[in-house]
């Protein structure tokens, strides 16, 4: 089995890669955050999308909270 830990990578690849995770956690959140907001506005508030969006917002919300409880 390989080093799950960024095999190959030194300490500062594997920074940047976590710095660039969080910023696409955080991009992919605000995303998330508008789509909701317009089906919000258009009243599809039960629709299966605005659900999973729900869903994929309380993951991505939870990922950036540990995110920034590390200091990233």
């Amino acid at each position: 089995m390989g080093d799950w830990r960024g095999a190959g990578m030194n300490d500062e690849q594997r920074l940047a890669a976590y710095d660039a995770f969080a910023r696409d956690a955080r991009e992919e959140l605000a995303g998330c955050n508008a789509r909701m907001e317009a089906l919000r506005a258009e009243g599809k508030t039960k629709t299966a999308t605005y659900r999973q969006l729900f869903a994929n917002r309380m993951t991505l919300a939870d990922i950036v909270r540990r995110l920034e409880d590390h200091g990233l």
